[in-house]
């Protein structure tokens, strides 16, 4: 064996590029994608882009198109492809949505999930709300500057001029648009120009309540809760109209196939459906993409009231008004797959493999596409087989790396049938950890399921007996998390991660200190951001847990929740990978990844009584930075 070869069997041995990809996650459709063979179910990707096309030369306004096929044929591969290729081009923006937690509120859920989209960096390397707000000004002024350059110039705008910038820059917006009914938006987004104000301007685009100090300096009006799920299609609706005047909105809604029901009886797929439904009628112009399996297509879709209006707009762009199918893989594109994949894992660790499929065999893939198999077959079997060195035997059905044997490559090696699946959902996470960090209710799962894993075991002096909903549920109304019981019901700690701010950790720290409604020994605030000394509310019930409640707030570090969300990612997708909960739960017993955790330690551990320290400062302030020098070179006249 030459020396190359063996550092290639090492590099084999202890990573695994596909274990941790057989299922795509919402990351990976924004952040760095994975291999693609962009021949591969090529028209259901060309169908976007065709339709795109139609749209920017007139001769379509709004399309409408439904991919239905079978599980883990490829539907979400398909979804990045479209992403990262649209983020090449500067005539478009793409907008995400696959979590429907509250189909009772999917209005605001949706445009939430425009306005976290339009986060996203678009063709220019800035987010596409910086986009859009330098388009509005080059529009309205006639001038002809980038984002960037704007991005520069306006700490030294706000510094000469203060707010009044903004207002000025709004209403030459308002004079080219007059079509536009709310200013309070078109405010917002050029206030998304403001490195200082960035976040607050998305976060109000989102429809969520600012503090009021800040919405006062800002010159923008909150939303009134009795209001917000009614006027935030609205919102959607003249924020996508304002964007498509420069930029075609693709809006995507994936993972509509699963068991949520809202309270009409309604499913998710349902639910989305009739959203396009209405949007597709007002909609200036854009492209709608729905991903869905087949049988959701079949059982719930075509049985809609009004069904034949529905399905009209679902798949606009198909003459037999049927949505389109994903082809099963041939050999010749299982070759091409397994080749692209390896080729981006040797380039990337500098390594030159003796052939282009090694460790592989092509006449063993070659079987595998015989099969018909979907993208994510063909991932998994790769995934279970990729050891080194193997020997091939001729009848597939006998061999170690056989088509229909995906475990017996486990048998050839000690390490654990979990680690490589860990390993790789632990580089995803580290991947898109800044993303995650503001998912709480991600967090929130990734915790219950530790302390799940825990129970039966002590730690810091806590046996941990039971994790428990909080009641009354009506009263903690979703904010509190879950409670830690042990000690005999002697210890039960309320735990709650609060990554927002404004009125939510007010609200939430009102529930952490209220002891006897919630039966609480302990109330324990997770979070890595300062609470700013604006958040009055949220600073005197702060000091009432610290200081008279024995309460404890813990800094959640980026660094102790990623094992947690590698393990919580493994665990959800567990039927995906093929691994039973028992060997996941053995390797995480093994690894000891959740019993040593600190963040897990922390929340049991004796409260200090101090504010948590090495925590992010998201709270930005209201005041108007310092000119940076030179940026104040475009005279707006005021």
């Amino acid at each position: 064996m030459s020396t190359n070869t063996y550092t290639i069997d090492e590099l084999i041995k202890n990573h695994n590029p596909f274990a941790g990809h057989i299922v795509v996650r919402p990351q990976q459709i924004w952040g760095k994608s994975f291999p693609d063979v962009p021949s591969i179910n090529a028209h259901a990707s060309n169908a976007v882009f065709d339709a795109v096309e139609k749209i920017r030369k007139g001769e379509s306004e709004t399309v409408g198109i439904t991919i239905a096929s079978e599980k883990g044929a490829g539907k979400s591969h398909i979804i990045s492809r479209i992403r990262h290729r649209l983020q090449t081009e500067d005539g478009s923006l793409f907008v995400y949505m696959s979590k429907y937690d509250n189909l009772n509120q999917i209005k605001s859920q949706f445009l939430q999930s425009v306005a976290s989209s339009l986060r996203a960096f678009g063709s220019q390397k800035v987010m596409q709300w910086q986009e859009i707000a330098a388009a509005l000004i080059n529009e309205a002024k006639q001038w002809n500057y980038t984002p960037q350059q704007y991005i520069n110039m306006y700490p030294g705008w706000l510094s000469k001029h203060s707010t009044k910038a903004i207002v000025n820059l709004t209403e030459s917006v308002l004079k080219v648009k007059p079509e536009i009914t709310n200013p309070y938006i078109v405010k917002a987004i050029l206030w998304t120009l403001s490195p200082v104000h960035i976040n607050y301007a998305s976060y109000w685009l989102s429809g969520l309540e600012l503090a009021q100090s800040q919405a006062e300096a800002m010159g923008l009006p909150n939303p009134k809760s009795e209001d917000r799920e009614a006027e935030a299609l609205s919102t959607v609706r003249q924020i996508l109209d304002i964007t498509s005047d420069y930029k075609i909105p693709v809006i995507c809604f994936d993972e509509l196939d699963n068991l949520e029901v809202s309270v009409p009886g309604f499913t998710t797929a349902q639910v989305i459906a009739d959203l396009v439904k209405d949007m597709y009628n007002s909609l200036k112009k854009g492209v709608f993409l729905l991903t869905i399996y087949r049988e959701t297509w079949e059982d719930q879709i075509k049985i809609l009231h009004q069904a034949e209006a529905v399905m009209d707009r679902l798949v606009s762009n198909q003459v037999d008004r049927l949505p389109i199918r994903l082809n099963f893989l041939t050999p010749d594109d299982v070759i091409a797959i397994v080749r692209q994949w390896l080729q981006e894992f040797y380039e990337e660790n500098k390594q030159t493999p003796p052939h282009s499929l090694y460790p592989f065999d092509e006449n063993q893939l070659r079987e595998l596409g015989k099969e018909r198999p979907t993208v994510r077959s063909v991932l998994k079997w790769c995934a279970d087989n990729f050891v080194p060195n193997e020997p091939i035997i001729d009848d597939p059905t006998n061999s170690k790396r056989s088509t229909t044997n995906t475990t017996s490559a486990w048998t050839s090696t000690t390490i654990h049938p979990v680690k490589a699946y860990f390993d790789n959902e632990l580089a995803n996470v580290e991947a898109s950890i800044d993303s995650l960090m503001e998912e709480e209710a991600t967090i929130t799962e990734a915790l219950l399921l530790a302390f799940n894993i825990l129970i039966g075991k002590t730690l810091e002096g806590v046996t941990i007996e039971s994790i428990e909903e909080v009641e009354p549920s009506a009263e903690n109304n979703g904010f509190m998390d879950f409670k830690i019981i042990g000690n005999k019901r002697k210890v039960r700690i309320g735990v709650d991660v609060v990554q927002q701010d404004y009125n939510v950790i007010g609200a939430a720290l009102g529930r952490l200190i209220d002891y006897k409604k919630f039966d609480l020994t302990r109330g324990c605030l997770v979070r890595s951001k300062i609470i700013s000394q604006n958040a009055k509310l949220a600073r005197k019930h702060l000091k009432i847990l610290l200081q008279k409640k024995g309460g404890e707030w813990v800094g959640l570090q980026s660094q102790d929740i990623k094992p947690l969300l590698a393990i919580y990612f493994l665990w959800y997708k567990k039927e995906s990978y093929k691994l039973t909960e028992k060997q996941i739960f053995d390797f995480i017993e093994e690894k000891q990844l959740a019993i040593n955790n600190p963040l897990i330690r922390e929340i049991l551990s004796d409260p200090s009584g101090q504010e948590s320290t090495n925590l992010t400062d998201d709270g930005l302030p209201i005041s108007i930075p310092k000119p940076i020098a030179n940026a104040d070179n475009i005279d707006l006249n005021l």
